[in-house]
């Protein structure tokens, strides 16, 4: 008998296939009322009562934007129906905005803490001149808008309990996932001896610099070392020990541009020290070796777009309104994977070629000619 009716439970709250959604039980009634009225969900018009009110795809609506520093800021964002707020501090979730008539995605790092402000979550956004989705969502975006959402996700995350030592290495926006660890851990009461060397330009380019501070201040277990790169120049991790004398001791978490992480990486590797060292790249660190573009059709959605071969199949299908499954954008995941039907795709990293019955990363392939994605 329990496992019909376990099997009748799982039928019931899952009306939308494809979309995480939080358990509870306010999804049996909406799942079940979802099963009886396809192909015409209630979500159709439940919608039209409250935007968050979607059992096809999680959804969010923009509280605030909060300048952080001149080209930064804090958005706040009330999630809908079915997102979890049992993230951990350090991973990241996804947002679509819709600019123009086209959805535009891109994730970003969560700098609330798991559960807290009425389960309200926040992201820390860095615009920049190559970012069109973070430049809109700093100086463009109105409070009431409506974002889709992904799923939190990430391995760069702080354990629950912490090591008893951490050393945290973070440069420009790098810092967001790290606040969130800094965040939770006072939000829990958590003790740890805690070095954190920060890199940015000036003090004015200092995202949360008030904010940490306040933490150096109030936390003796908390030492801060800001790296004013202007003036001081950027981090030598030859010369870390100057600043940390027993970094080889600590659990790492660097965060930053590729050229910070590729010199942690390496300083780690020759102390002989790796597993110590967690790290989060923001960036495709992708080569010269993009495809020649050409037609990407997407045979079930049955749309078509002509690109370059520096846009990658996850972006072409985003900018023709298809929801692309997606994780971490970075080729880590695998959540991107599809199949390739027909033609040829280039992988913007590595430069290998993919043809017919691969299946491919679309977040890091392009077009290498004429292809064909199974979505």
């Amino acid at each position: 008998m329990g496992s019909p009716l376990r099997s009748l439970t799982r039928w019931s709250t899952a009306p939308a296939k494809g979309v995480e959604t939080a358990r509870s039980w306010v999804n049996v009634p909406r799942g079940l009322a979802a099963r009886a009225t396809t192909p015409l969900l209630p979500d159709d018009y439940l919608k039209l009562l409250n935007p968050l009110w979607s059992a096809r795809e999680l959804r969010g609506r923009i509280v605030d934007v909060r300048p952080e520093t001149a080209d930064s800021a804090t958005v706040t964002i009330k999630p809908g129906w079915g997102f979890s707020g049992k993230y951990q501090p350090g991973q990241y979730v996804g947002i679509g905005l819709r600019i123009d008539g086209r959805w535009h995605w891109r994730s970003y790092s969560l700098t609330s803490i798991p559960r807290r402000d009425n389960k309200n979550i926040t992201i820390t956004v860095k615009a920049t001149p190559e970012g069109f989705l973070s430049t809109h969502l700093v100086n463009g975006v109105k409070p009431g808008t409506i974002v889709r959402l992904a799923s939190p996700k990430g391995d760069f995350a702080l354990p629950d309990p912490p090591p008893q030592k951490i050393l945290f290495i973070t440069a420009g926006s790098g810092i967001t996932p790290v606040m969130a660890m800094l965040r939770t851990l006072r939000s829990r009461g958590q003790q740890a001896d805690i070095t954190h060397i920060h890199s940015a330009p000036s003090a004015d380019d200092v995202i949360f610099h008030d904010e940490l501070r306040e933490l150096e201040k109030t936390r003796p277990d908390y030492r801060l070392h800001l790296q004013l790169t202007k003036t001081q120049g950027h981090i030598d991790f030859e010369h870390l020990a100057d600043i940390v004398a027993d970094w080889r001791e600590r659990p790492a978490w660097v965060c930053g541009p590729n050229s910070l992480l590729d010199a942690a990486e390496e300083a780690w590797k020759e102390a002989g020290c790796s597993d110590q060292l967690h790290m989060e790249r923001f960036t495709i660190a992708a080569t010269d070796k993009g495809g020649e573009g050409g037609t990407v059709t997407f045979a079930i959605s049955d749309k078509t777009i002509e690109i370059d071969g520096a846009t990658s199949i996850m972006e072409a299908g985003e900018q023709v309104g298809i929801q692309m499954p997606f994780g971490c954008r970075m080729g880590i995941c695998q959540t991107c994977v599809l199949p390739l039907e027909e033609g040829h795709v280039r992988d913007v990293r590595s430069g290998t070629e993919h043809g017919a019955g691969d299946r491919i990363q679309t977040c890091i392939s392009t077009a290498s000619g004429n292809c064909t994605i199974k979505i």
